[in-house]
């Protein structure tokens, strides 16, 4: 089986059965995974406890920090698992080394903790990362539990597509992150050089600025989905505020920033209204054939789920989460 479906621990039913996911949350998981394109009975379905804790709750199993168990943390507020349940963690990891799957999708902050030792799922949803605790080498991709979308229905169709990822994901073991080229910190002469090879003999053109007050910090071009530009725009780090060695030097990629904006190649956004409006407020550059924005694209076939880019990126990429990436994406300089 090339999927394993983590969960917490059994419910009442569960217990009866023996089984991990049946009842309201079994079935409720199975017209998910039908929707995702999944068979429940190609996956493998456990749990990190696999029995009832006292009280359906999970903090009845935990202590403070020196009767936890050594190396995992705490389940956000609920405490540390007592080590009296290292058992259960042995018995799982022998689970998937048997079943040696592709992916393991683990559903809701238990797992999450079991597999990756970490909480706070709503931030992790979504992005495949390495097992680092219980068993290591394993392929996870944090999702909702399902018992989480009976308190919160919103959550459902951000779990579907997570399935969905899971669906991709089980088809190899390892993690294949996107290979790419970024340049970074240019001089002028490399700006010119990235639009003479890249940016006037694209098809579209992707663009996206970062803001701090009423400037605008950086502008980056992306005329494929491999290789992309940042240009430095106002830099609080530097004195007088300016990444440029000169007023000159300045005028001029502002002038390269103005023409490669204004020309009639297609242009994609994310949350263009906002991105258009702050370039004509700070720059006074009008912004030409703005075709699409994936926001709005994303939110006419999912109105009801999240818009933000992180969240679009946990979604349709294999990119991980935004803001822990940053000592991870491959950059380059023109000198490199």
């Amino acid at each position: 089986m090339s999927i394993v479906l983590l969960g917490e621990a059994y419910g009442e039913q569960e217990e009866r059965e023996g089984k991990a996911f049946v009842g309201p949350t079994g079935w409720e998981l199975n017209r998910m995974l039908n929707e995702a394109g999944i068979k429940r009975s190609d996956c493998f379905l456990t749990n990190v406890f696999n029995f009832r804790p006292p009280g359906n709750k999970i903090e009845a199993l935990c202590s403070i920090k020196s009767e936890g168990i050594y190396g995992y943390p705490s389940i956000g507020k609920q405490g540390y698992v007592h080590k009296q349940f290292r058992g259960e963690l042995e018995r799982l990891a022998d689970e998937i080394d048997e079943v040696n799957p592709n992916v393991i999708i683990a559903m809701g902050n238990t797992a999450a903790w079991a597999m990756l030792g970490k909480t706070s799922i709503s931030k992790i949803r979504g992005t495949v990362q390495m097992s680092t605790h219980t068993v290591t080498g394993y392929k996870i991709l944090p999702t909702y539990h399902p018992a989480a979308i009976f308190r919160q229905w919103s959550l459902r169709p951000v779990t579907v597509m997570d399935l969905i990822k899971g669906k991709r994901e089980s088809l190899f073991s390892e993690i294949q992150l996107p290979k790419r080229q970024i340049w970074i910190e240019p001089t002028l002469e490399d700006i010119y050089e990235f639009d003479r090879r890249y940016i006037r003999s694209c098809e579209r053109l992707s663009v996206d600025i970062e803001t701090s007050g009423k400037a605008i910090t950086c502008i980056g071009f992306a005329p494929r989905k491999d290789i992309a530009i940042v240009i430095p725009g106002i830099v609080v780090r530097r004195s007088g505020r300016s990444y440029w060695p000169s007023v000159d030097v300045e005028r001029k990629v502002y002038k390269v920033i103005k023409d490669i904006l204004q020309r009639p190649i297609p242009k994609i956004f994310q949350n263009g209204l906002y991105d258009i409006a702050f370039i004509y407020r700070a720059w006074r550059i009008g912004v030409r054939n703005a075709e699409e924005d994936t926001m709005l694209l994303h939110h006419a076939i999912y109105p009801e789920s999240l818009k933000s880019l992180g969240f679009l990126g946990s979604v349709y990429t294999n990119e991980g989460a935004w803001k822990g990436m940053r000592e991870k994406i491959g950059t380059i300089k023109k000198d490199d």
